[in-house]
């Protein structure tokens, strides 16, 4: 071959060369940014998933700073309530100290009264400056917004959680399915020999026990059954046991109850003295789930058959209830549900609780709470809702005392249950019925913080933080250089580039070759 026009030793010299070239300069790019893909060309799929591996990684990790941060508010949250906590334990000691009317002075009482009053305005006063970054943390903001709540079928609600998937509420129906009871005995007012007309034929000594303790009362030949009622009811506050005649009519004999509902409550009367083999003051109660008898026609002892059953004992029930068609735990006349997607506590008025063919009561959830974004998501899977209720003395402590519900509030001076009129009755038992409630309230909030923040935060801390490692090594595999492999490429490279320089060189010089031929 001698022809000059077209030297194709050269042209294959400099495509070789400058495929050499283009494979320096994209192994000389990996080594200078550490990255095996810098471009959409190095690998397409690499690409495409790597990226959607770095958008993950970016949710991720905001994640993690979103968990920290919450984790931050729970403690800030919860040092306010140990300090509200200590004010509370400060009350209950002080009132404590007041009941000892005995050797204490009205002047100490009224010097434990400022305290208190003190107490529960610094408990207010917590309550509305507890704050995390401009937040507001224990007045209300964080809870849950309800509507349509009937007073007369529901007493007090508490919103511990709620989902608002696909809705901006959510409506709670609550049906009772059987009611709640006291423990209940009847006695006879007209057994013939023994208790004609309601009174007392013959002595006798009954033990009269509750949840609240025993007591011994004694009645004289020809005592009524009027006598006797009040004399069981003189000491409630000892046994809590009440009594009550039926239908006012010592003729139709006495109910003896517990004070208040549920399988917590008792009641026990038994007969010590006298003849016992008599069978004249014997106790009766209706057989188990069968409801509360209506006396407004007399008590009807006659043609009763199996529904009485002659005991010295019977025990309270709680009131059973479904909450959105689930069963909810019943204490008293409270329930309460736990489920993925409604946590609440309610009180239930008395009547309601006690009537399993009222209507069903309903209200809803508005909105509110305290929402918490876990994941690198945004849909309610990855989201979290706690409510965290208002700890002012007005809020605090709701508890029904007499029929009524009292809060924290009415133990300041001038109020339902502050220490002088508390004094003045003798009676301190609605004060230590709020204060418990509203220790307990407190007590039980920090727990459901604690577990919140132990059970969901951290563990989702540590569960995204072994996401974010792993991503992030798989994100490595893909889109890092291995230097290893690149400087061996390189100097490959290298070697390719510097030889074909030298073979195009050659390749060029051949075509001189054929001067010769020109002699």
């Amino acid at each position: 071959m001698a022809r000059i026009n077209t030297n194709v030793p050269s042209l294959i010299a400099q495509a070789n060369l400058d495929r050499s070239g283009k494979d320096l300069s994209v192994h000389l790019e990996r080594l200078s940014t550490g990255l095996r893909i810098n471009r959409g060309k190095d690998d397409p799929a690499g690409l495409i998933i790597s990226e959607r591996i770095a958008t993950d990684l970016a949710g991720i990790e905001q994640g993690i700073r979103n968990s920290e941060r919450a984790s931050s508010v729970i403690a800030t949250t919860e040092a306010a309530l140990v300090e509200i906590s200590d004010l509370l334990n400060t009350i209950k000691g002080l009132t404590v100290e007041a009941a000892n009317s005995g050797a204490i002075s009205d002047e100490e009482i009224e010097a434990n009264q400022l305290q208190i009053n003190s107490a529960i305005q610094s408990i207010t006063r917590i309550s509305n400056t507890a704050t995390f970054g401009g937040l507001k943390l224990l007045d209300g903001s964080l809870d849950y917004i309800t509507s349509g709540i009937n007073a007369s079928e529901i007493k007090t609600a508490r919103v511990f959680a709620a989902s608002f998937v696909g809705t901006n509420s959510q409506q709670v129906e609550v049906d009772v399915l059987a009611s709640a009871q006291k423990g209940a005995l009847y006695l006879n007012g007209d057994m013939p020999g023994a208790l004609t007309d309601g009174v007392l034929a013959s002595a006798v000594t009954i033990r009269v026990a509750g949840s609240k303790g025993v007591n011994e009362l004694s009645f004289a030949s020809g005592t009524s059954l009027t006598n006797l009622v009040s004399s069981v009811n003189g000491r409630s506050a000892l046994t809590g046991v009440e009594a009550v005649l039926i239908n006012g009519d010592p003729n139709s004999g006495v109910i003896f109850r517990s004070v208040d509902y549920g399988s917590d409550e008792f009641v026990s009367v038994e007969r010590l003295g006298g003849d016992t083999s008599a069978t004249w003051f014997e106790t009766y109660k209706f057989a188990d789930g069968l409801e509360l008898p209506d006396f407004s026609a007399g008590f009807p002892w006659a043609g009763i058959g199996t529904t009485l059953t002659s005991t010295n004992r019977d025990t309270g029930v709680d009131v059973q209830a479904l909450i959105n068609g689930s069963l909810a735990n019943g204490d008293g006349l409270e329930v309460s549900l736990t489920s993925p997607n409604l946590s609440v506590e309610l009180l239930l008025d008395e009547t309601f609780a006690t009537d399993p063919a009222a209507t069903t009561s309903v209200f809803d959830i508005t909105g509110g709470g305290a929402l918490f974004q876990l994941g690198q998501d945004i849909n309610a899977l990855q989201q979290t809702n706690i409510g965290i209720s208002s700890t002012s003395a007005s809020f605090l402590g709701g508890s029904l005392v007499n029929g009524t519900v009292h809060y924290l509030s009415s133990l300041q001076d001038g109020q339902a249950n502050s220490l002088r009129t508390s004094a003045a009755n003798r009676d301190f038992s609605g004060a230590s019925t709020v204060l418990d409630k509203a220790i307990d309230e407190v007590s039980v909030l920090r727990g459901r913080l604690g577990a919140f923040e132990r059970n969901v935060l951290e563990t989702n801390t540590r569960s995204l933080q072994s996401q974010f490692e792993n991503l992030t090594a798989s994100k490595s595999i893909i889109e890092d250089a291995d230097f290893a492999v690149e400087t061996s490429a390189l100097t490959r490279a290298q070697i390719l580039q510097s030889s074909g320089t030298t073979v195009l060189t050659l390749a060029n010089q051949q075509a001189q070759n054929v001067l010769q031929l020109l002699g």
